[in-house]
Order: C-alpha cells, then sequence, then structure tokens
C-alpha cells in the first residue's frame, strides 16, 4: 500500500519545448534512463524496438545530450557483453564507474537471464537496471497481450542480487523507473506497456534524476511513498486474491473495491520476495487465498504461488486453503480485450454477486472514438480536445494498430474525458472502454470510409450516438457502400450518420497552411458542433475554437474555415424500413480489429503482410551480412557434443535438424516398359554428421517441378525473381529472404491439397461474386459434398483452386501465409550405416495417377525421381517404431510388400555383418510380396545371396504363416501399404488356429498380448493417390 505524505523528490527538468503533458509514461521512461547523468551507456535490444520502444531514446541521442544509444540484437547469450563490462577482470569500464541501462522485451529478459547469473556485486557507480515494457504477441493473430508469462522461466535464473519491480500506473511506471537508480543492487523493472504506460493525458511528476547515494529496497519505496505490497477491499475478508502488478491487477481492484468480503494484494516486488511483509498485510481472518500467476501453459506452476505458499502455509491451520489460479497469455489477452468475463471469472471464482462490480467509467465520462490509417495524422485533434476540457476534465488518450487486417494497416484511437470530481481509482483505458461489441463510444469518426465496407467499425458505439464520415463520398454512395449488418446495426442503435469533405471545406480557404492541423480542425470543428447538440450554433463553436486552437492563420480565415465546415457538414438520412437493408446482399464478412502494432512504418519499399512482406533488393543484402541476425536459434541438448554443427541457413523456414547431403546414385529398379518405377537411390553423407539407427525413416524436403512454378508465376501475374521475406514458423519474429520463384519451389506447398479452410478464407479475395459465393459455399459446413468430390476425386491443389476462381487473387506474400509449408515426406531407410558408412539408401515407387483428364504426380518421389548424380538434396531424421530386438538371438520374422521391402534390407545388411563378426545371430524369417517376381523381385540378388550364406533362414515369395518356433519369443514385422494389413492378420490368425490348437478367439487374444509386447510391429503408409498424402508413415501397434 502507499504510505502516505511522504514528501516527493523535486521534479526533474525537461529541456525546451518539451511537454511533459504530451507524453506518455514509456515517453518519460526513455527520457529519464537516457539521461548522461542517470546512464553511461543505453543498449536497446531490437526486440524492444519492435513494440515501439527504445526509438525516441535513439531519436533524442542524435539531438540531445544522452548517454550513448547502442543497439543490440537479441540471440543466445545476449547479456555476456553486459556482465563483461561491469566486470572488473575485464572492463575498465567497471573500475571507472558504470551505470548501464537495458531496454529489451519480456522474451529478450528470458534469452538474456541465464547471462545475468554472472553479475558482479552492485555499487553506487557500477550496476545494471533493465527496464522491460511488458508487451508480447501470443497466439495465431499475433495479438499483443501484458502477459508476465516469460517471468515464469525468468525469475528462477535470476542471481540474488537483482531486484525486480512491477508497476502498473503511469506515475508508478515513472517511479520505479526513477529509483530503480537508486537502488544497493540491480534492476530489473516491469511496466505495462501495452495500456496504461502508453497513455496521453495524465499529470505525470518526474523525480529528479540526479544522482544520489544508494539505499536499500525498502528505504527507496518508503521515501517515494510506495511499498513493496499494496492491500485493498474489505479488512475483514475471509478471501484474498493475490496478483502481481499489471493491468489485470488495476482491473481485479476496481472490482475489489466494490464487492464486500472480499479484499486483494498486488505484489509490486518480485525479488528478493517480502515474506515477513505479506504475512504481516494478510488478515488474520482470511481462510482462502487465490494466488493469480501468468505462466506459459496450464501445466506450469508459477513462481508467485510458489512464494506465497511457502510464506503462509501454516500446517495447523487445516481451515487455510490456498489456491492456484493460471492465467496463460491467450487468457491475458482475453481478459484485458473483454473485462466483462474477467469480472465473471473473478466473481464465479470466489461465489460472489455480481451486481455493480463490473469494470466500467465513470457514467459522466464521454467517449470517442477514431478509425484511420496510420498514415493519417490525428494528434491535433486529440490535442484540441485536449486543450477544450482539461479545465473541467481529466481527458485520456491511446493509440492502437492493426498492422495485419488492412493494407497499410488500421489505427484506432480511443480518447475518454471524465468530469475532475468524478474521477476513481485509475484503471487501464482498455478496462473502461474495451472494443469488440462493448466500448459505447458516444461519437465515432471514422477517416478512412473504406473501413465502413471491410471493418465492424459500428460494434462498438452507443444506441443513438454520432458517426461521422471523413469522404466525398455523397449520402448515396455512403449508404450503398455500407454492408447490410452495418446498415441493420445502425437502425437497430437510431444511429446518426455525418458526412464531411475536409478536401472540400479547404479548397473554398486557400490561404491555409498546414493542411494536416487544417484537416484535423475541421473534424474538430464538426465534433464541437456535434457534441454541443441543440446548444450549437456556427458562432458559439468558432468561439471555443478559437480559445484552444493554436494561431496559424489570421482570424478572417478562421472564421471562413469554420462557417464553410457548417455548411459542408451533410447528415445521411437512413432507410425508416428495416426490410430494406436486410434485403441488401451479403458481403464478406467484417473483420475485427486486434492491436498487434505500437509502431508501424510506412514506406514505400516494403508492404507487410502478416510477418510476409514483398522486399526490395537491400533486405536479403541484411540476411546475407548479417545472418546470425536472421538465422533461428536452435535448441542445444544438454551434454551434445557434436562436431558437425547444424546450419540453420540451411533451411530456415524448418524447425528440425536438417541435413544437406549428395545424390551418388539413383537407378531404376523395374524394367522401362513396367507400369510402375521403382528406383533405388544412394545418398552421400559425407562431411554432414548424419547418423541413423536400423529401421529409422528418412524425412526429404522435396521440391516442387520448377516448369509448374514458373508457369504458375507467369499466370499468377508476379515476377519470380522479385524476394518475399518470409517468417519462420515458431522463430519468434525471424524472418528469412529468398525470391518468390524459391519460395514457391522449395518452401510453399503450391501443389498439395488444400483443406476445407481453404476455401473460405480465400474467398474474401474474389472480386467476381460467383466466384466469392462458391469458394464461400465450399467453405461452409453446406458445402461439404462439394469440398469431398474436389478433394477425393478430382485431387485439385492450392494452385488447381486459384485457377478455377481466377478472380480470388490475394497477394503473393497472403498467398504464401494461406497455403503453407511443404511437409517432408519421410521414406524408410534401406540401408545398414554399419554396413554402408557415410551413406543412406531408399527404395522408393513413383506416384502418379490421372483425375479429371490431368496426369497428377507424387510431389515428393517425383522429385527423387528425377534427381541427378551430384545434387544436394535436404533430409532430416525421423525415429521409427521398426527396431531389430536387443537380443540378437531373438528369431524375426520380415514381411515386405512391395518397397515396404525398405527396412528389412536394413535389417538383412545388419544381420549378415553381425555374422561375419562372428557374432550367433537367431533365426531370420523374410517374406516378400509383389506383383510381378520377374520384373518387381526387389533387391532379389542381394536376397538370394543372404539366402545361400544362411543369413536368411527361410524366405518367401507370398505371405507366408509364421514357422512353429513361436515360443522362442520371435518378433513379427510387416512394413508396406494398409491395404493388406487385415489379409496378413487373417493369415497369421488361420496359421495359430491350424498349426497351434487355437480357437479364433485366443488366437486373437496371441496376438494383441504380441502387440503389447512390441513383438508384433506393423509400419505400414497410406497410399491415397495423391501428393501431399503419399508415404506418410503411420506407426500401427
Amino acid at each position: 500500500m502507499a504510505v502516505e505524505n511522504m514528501p516527493r523528490q523535486p521534479a526533474a527538468s525537461l529541456s525546451e519545448g518539451m511537454d511533459v503533458s504530451q507524453m506518455s509514461a514509456s515517453d518519460l521512461i526513455q527520457w529519464i534512463t537516457s539521461r548522461s547523468s542517470v546512464s553511461s551507456a543505453v543498449y536497446v535490444y531490437d526486440d524492444v524496438e519492435q513494440v515501439g520502444f527504445g526509438v525516441l531514446a535513439e531519436t533524442w541521442g542524435s539531438l540531445l545530450e544522452t548517454a550513448p544509444i547502442i543497439p543490440l540484437q537479441t540471440r543466445a547469450g545476449a547479456g555476456l557483453s553486459l556482465v563483461g563490462r561491469l566486470s572488473e577482470d575485464t572492463s575498465q569500464d567497471a573500475v571507472d564507474g558504470s551505470v548501464l541501462t537495458v531496454y529489451t522485451s519480456p522474451r529478450g529478459l528470458a534469452v538474456m537471464a541465464p547471462s545475468l547469473s554472472f553479475l558482479p556485486p552492485a555499487s553506487s557507480g557500477s550496476k545494471l537496471i533493465i527496464q522491460v515494457p511488458a508487451v508480447t504477441p501470443v497466439g495465431e493473430a499475433l495479438a499483443f497481450s501484458p502477459t508476465l508469462a516469460y517471468l515464469a522461466t525468468t525469475l528462477n535464473l535470476l542471481p540474488e542480487n537483482i531486484t525486480v519491480l512491477l508497476s502498473a500506473t503511469p506515475q508508478e511506471s515513472v517511479d520505479f523507473a526513477a529509483l530503480s537508480y537508486e537502488l544497493d543492487s540491480h534492476a530489473i523493472h516491469v511496466f505495462d506497456h501495452y495500456s496504461s504506460a502508453r497513455e496521453i493525458g495524465h499529470e505525470l511528476v518526474l523525480r529528479s534524476t540526479a544522482r544520489r547515494q544508494m539505499h536499500s529496497l525498502s528505504d527507496t519505496l518508503r521515501y517515494a511513498g510506495y511499498a513493496p505490497l499494496e492491500f485493498a477491499g474489505d479488512k475483514h475478508a475471509h478471501t484474498v486474491l493475490i496478483f502481481p502488478n499489471g493491468p489485470l491487477a488495476l482491473y481485479a481492484r476496481h472490482i475489489v473495491n466494490r464487492t464486500e468480503g472480499l479484499a486483494m494484494v498486488i505484489v509490486k516486488v518480485l525479488r528478493p520476495w517480502q515474506n515477513d511483509a505479506l504475512c504481516e498485510i494478510i488478515p488474520s481472518a482470511v481462510d482462502e487465498i487465490h494466488v493469480f500467476d501468468d505462466v506459459p501453459n496450464d501445466t506450469m506452476q508459477g513462481p508467485l504461488f510458489v512464494d506465497v505458499f511457502a510464506s503462509l502455509y501454516d500446517p495447523l491451520r487445516s481451515d487455510r486453503v490456498i489456491r492456484s489460479q493460471r492465467i496463460t497469455p491467450d487468457q491475458t489477452q482475453l481478459f484485458i480485450a473483454y473485462p466483462s468475463q474477467f469480472a465473471s471469472h473473478i466473481l464465479t471464482l470466489v461465489k460472489c454477486s455480481s451486481a455493480g462490480t463490473y469494470i466500467e467509467a465513470p457514467s459522466s465520462s464521454t467517449k470517442l472514438l477514431f478509425f484511420s490509417t496510420p498514415g493519417v495524422n490525428v494528434s491535433s485533434f486529440h490535442q484540441l480536445v485536449r486543450n477544450t476540457f482539461s479545465g473541467a476534465a481529466s481527458v485520456r488518450h491511446i493509440v492502437c494498430h492493426d498492422a495485419f487486417s488492412n493494407s497499410g494497416g488500421l489505427t484506432v484511437d480511443r480518447v475518454v474525458f471524465t468530469p475532475k470530481g468524478d474521477a476513481q481509482d485509475f484503471t487501464p483505458l482498455p478496462g473502461i472502454f474495451p472494443l469488440g461489441g462493448n466500448g459505447k463510444a458516444d461519437f465515432t469518426c471514422v477517416l478512412e470510409p473504406n473501413l465502413l465496407k471491410s471493418h465492424s467499425v459500428l460494434d462498438d458505439v452507443n444506441p443513438g450516438s454520432s458517426i461521422l464520415v471523413l469522404t466525398s463520398w455523397s449520402p448515396g454512395e455512403l449508404l450503398a457502400n455500407l454492408p447490410s449488418g452495418a446498415a441493420t446495426l445502425a437502425l437497430q442503435r437510431r444511429l446518426r450518420f455525418y458526412t464531411i469533405d475536409p478536401n472540400s471545406v479547404l479548397s473554398h480557404v486557400p490561404d491555409t497552411t498546414t493542411r494536416d492541423f487544417t484537416g484535423s480542425l475541421v473534424a474538430y470543428l464538426v465534433f464541437l458542433r456535434l457534441y454541443l447538440g441543440r446548444t450549437s450554433s456556427e458562432g458559439l463553436v468558432r468561439k471555443i475554437a478559437q480559445g484552444v486552437a493554436p494561431t496559424t492563420f489570421s482570424s478572417d480565415t478562421f472564421v471562413k474555415l469554420s462557417s464553410r465546415t457548417w455548411l459542408e457538414l451533410v447528415q445521411v438520412q437512413l432507410p425508416a424500413d428495416l426490410s430494406v437493408v436486410e434485403g441488401k446482399a451479403n458481403s464478406t464478412p467484417l473483420k475485427h480489429f486486434e492491436f498487434n502494432a505500437i509502431a508501424v512504418d510506412i514506406s514505400e519499399s516494403e508492404r507487410v503482410y502478416g510477418e510476409s512482406k514483398v522486399s526490395c533488393w537491400h533486405e536479403a543484402a541484411k540476411h546475407l551480412l548479417f545472418p546470425s541476425a536472421f538465422a533461428p536459434v536452435l535448441p542445444t541438448l544438454a551434454g551434445s557434443k557434436d562436431e558437425f554443427s547444424p546450419n540453420p541457413l540451411l533451411r530456415p523456414d524448418l524447425p528440425e535438424r536438417t541435413y544437406l547431403v549428395t545424390c551418388a546414385v539413383n537407378r531404376r529398379l523395374t524394367p522401362l516398359e513396367y507400369d510402375r518405377n521403382v528406383f533405388h537411390i544412394e545418398l552421400n553423407t559425407k562431411g554432414t554428421g548424419l547418423k541413423y539407427a536400423i529401421g529409422e525413416a528418412l524425412g526429404v524436403h522435396g521440391w516442387n517441378d520448377e516448369q509448374e512454378v514458373l508457369e504458375f508465376c507467369a499466370w499468377y501475374g508476379v515476377n519470380p525473381d522479385r524476394l518475399i521475406t518470409i517468417a519462420v514458423p515458431g522463430g519468434e519474429g525471424r524472418v528469412h529472404t529468398r525470391t518468390i520463384f524459391q519460395a514457391l519451389q522449395q518452401q510453399i506447398d503450391l501443389f498439395g491439397k488444400p483443406p476445407k479452410s481453404f476455401y473460405a478464407d480465400v474467398a474474401p479475395y474474389a472480386t467476381n461474386r460467383a466466384d466469392r459465393l462458391t469458394l464461400q459455399f465450399i467453405g461452409s459446413p453446406e458445402g461439404s459434398s462439394t469440398f469431398k468430390k474436389l478433394s477425393e476425386k478430382d485431387t485439385v491443389t492450392f494452385a488447381d483452386v486459384l485457377q478455377r476462381y481466377p478472380s480470388a487473387r490475394p497477394s503473393i506474400e497472403t498467398l504464401c501465409e494461406l497455403i503453407g509449408d511443404i511437409k517432408p515426406r519421410h521414406y524408410s531407410i534401406a540401408s545398414s550405416q554399419s554396413v554402408v558408412g557415410d551413406r543412406v539408401d531408399l527404395l522408393v515407387v513413383t506416384v502418379e495417377w490421372t483425375s479429371s483428364g490431368k496426369q497428377r504426380h507424387g510431389q515428393c518421389t517425383r522429385y527423387l525421381a528425377g534427381l541427378k548424380v551430384g545434387q544436394k538434396v535436404t533430409v532430416s531424421i525421423k525415429p521409427s517404431v521398426m527396431k531389430l530386438p536387443p537380443d540378437n538371438m531373438q528369431p524375426i520374422i520380415m514381411a515386405g510388400l512391395g518397397t515396404g521391402a525398405a527396412p528389412f534390407r536394413a535389417f538383412l545388411q545388419h544381420r549378415a555383418w553381425l555374422s561375419y563378426q562372428g557374432i550367433p545371430v537367431g533365426p531370420t524369417y523374410y517374406y516378400f510380396g509383389s506383383r510381378h517376381q520377374s520384373q518387381e523381385y526387389l533387391y532379389g540378388e542381394e536376397v538370394e545371396a543372404y539366402i545361400q550364406d544362411g543369413t536368411i533362414t527361410k524366405a518367401g515369395l507370398a505371405f507366408s504363416r509364421d514357422g512353429p518356433r513361436k515360443n522362442q519369443g520371435g518378433v513379427f514385422y510387416l512394413c508396406g501399404p494398409t491395404w493388406p494389413v487385415p489379409d496378413v492378420y487373417e493369415a497369421l490368425v488361420g496359421a495359430l488356429v491350424k498349426n497351434q490348437g487355437h480357437t479364433r478367439e485366443s488366437a486373437d487374444e496371441f496376438l494383441e498380448r504380441l502387440k503389447e509386447e512390441e513383438r508384433y510391429v506393423l509400419e505400414v503408409r497410406f497410399t491415397r493417390s495423391f501428393a501431399n498424402v503419399t508415404n506418410q508413415h503411420a506407426q500401427v501397434y
């Protein structure tokens, strides 16, 4: 809880011309920490710049007197250089004194944490201060979340000489950033960059940043008016919630202060843990404690619960229960976006009534909502609103961006002003003004009219409120462009639409000089007119505006501008009959805003879509010059001493360990006139470090056909030599750049099998109505039979779908994201490394079929069949259930059907090698089935040789019965396609009934026991005639 009546340190001064009221807490944190009087150097990691933090400090570094600003890349071992600078044995900086400031994200802190264990003790002139803006992309949509889940895995790695502070409100964030430099330890300060610290409009006070003598944590907090733990709610409560400080803690405080019998503790200091303070602050009557922990997943125990449990658990108090409430990043994002769901979750948990406890702004508040694009500057409008109401109201403003759902981005501004007498405990703005249908905006301004057609901008408006659209559209054109769902909503909520064309207004006032500001002034004049309602007049609106607007032009010009704005404003009359609106044709579903960007760069040289983008040549140059910055970080196994280090640049889009091997032999085994092309491949692995065990499978990362890719590029109208930057799956923001041709040939599954969702995903891009409706139908539940025909009978590919519905043409970078990557095809290895050495052999049959009159090919078998000697191939290793028994004397029975003989060739090679070494081996029974012995007796010469030297005890060219010596612990293997499995099983049951005296039931039970003992092993593949599923192995026991 805050300590009252403590003297605040004198305010720090800003440079001339810098207005604190125009700065957010995040901006001020950069100002405080980048001063040369505070820091010796500021290290800005690249991951934190991606969330819009550190950019201002870098800008100031070139204009003002700041500490040196040093950009760094987030990578494994991040932090070691900082430790080195503070270590006296390795750095003169430590001797001279050096206070280092670091800006990094929660993920960057997790990467840095192992290095921090080597930090030397802090001193007044030598310490490390890490400022961490808490905002993290989560989920498939990469929406931002203020989750602290990364701390769950970081805290245990930190040394004891680091203090961890958590702040939540804007003033608290600024204070904690400053006082972290006064501590007698190293410090990590985590603040809410998701919302609170980015809000503008708070009257923030800056602490003096002059270096002072260090103090202990308790003294520093006390002098600043804070305590490590804050108590809120009923002092006689029986139930207490414990939260780490952050936006959810402030949401919970809003609820607790309005709920009888409920209290909470907000933890503001995570390390060192405040054991005694917690025991003192918890009321003695409390019998139920809920500890809320941010965790990566719901199976992980959070560190806060562990600390609380260790402090409060009393084996003599059986009536007190301490419960863990784990909050995953997705849940944090959900609760932040929908505060009512969070309130329901809390109240349901503690079994309290929900009446009157939902999170909301005072009823006297006014909420303004703006939809625009990042290129539109509306900051002047918000400043005019603040100037208008600042004397009597607090005006809060926050900006969020959606970089993915709209070409060029989408910007949403939320403004809330509340009479100062009605102020309440601080709650982050997204809590009192959420989006997603709960915002209840009193005034909405749409500065980009096309957003009405693509996004659900009306979901958050109050019934009866005003919608201002800045557009050149006539009222009729606006109604025609309004989707049916939006028009219906507008009628149901009795919304009032107004339009004005700022360009038309400005054309009548030619002597204005600053058009950006003038455009904002036009919107502001309209807002005043609508806000004042019936009491408004052109003269009154002009008088108010002149009182707050800067004098950028003459009084006469202002009069012209005001009067012209009054004349140009048009109210749009909506149809009175709802059936007229409902009769409009259904349009593409409207998109919802997702907060996934804080800073959006606008550049003509690159367009951003999701995490893929078409780039210019210098983007590739960056990847070539600085490969370590863009290559994915591969996990290192403990104790691994592999002399052949993996090269992540080989295939940066692949998460698994890959090897680049060389084709040494590609030989057809069946006659040319035979209708099945079965071929033998030998791949040279020398110098790659590739190791494999008997029975394992080789994953081949095949390419699409070159000519087909070039033909598709020509048809789609894209330059195959242009560069495209694609996100690395699971690479946490890492990307790689290649040409469009390389991406479509080597990575994107263009000729693979599209799922049902692809039809729905691509439908919004169809400009032809028939194409769009057909794609929507196929992707809907009602289109299941049509989809089944296309998928199973016509076996269409992604490319086929696009060519059937040619008006559906998303951009090439969007298309790459919609299709996804080629999956590796796995082939049983047909060799034993103990015999062949630096080589791996494969036995492959090409897959070809005809559908809808078109010749089809298996993607990977076609690629392998076309390999030339000397050509490089990217491969990986996949474990398998096909393993030799541990006892070499155990009998083995192998049944290979066609190319299913591949792993048994390896088995036979190994057993022959054991015999050659003089090691006894048990009986080996080998059965092989094929269409024609004369044409498809695969590896027949080798098999005959093994029969002659006794490696094979018995061989047969048909599916044969099991031998009489089953009681010797033998193992039966079957490898091949799935279709003969039932026949083989029936043959085994028949053999047991006929030769071993079993009944049908006892034979089934006997084979089930063999399965449980892993002595009846099947490795079969599904051979549906489609490229995307051919040679995908499934292990069956």
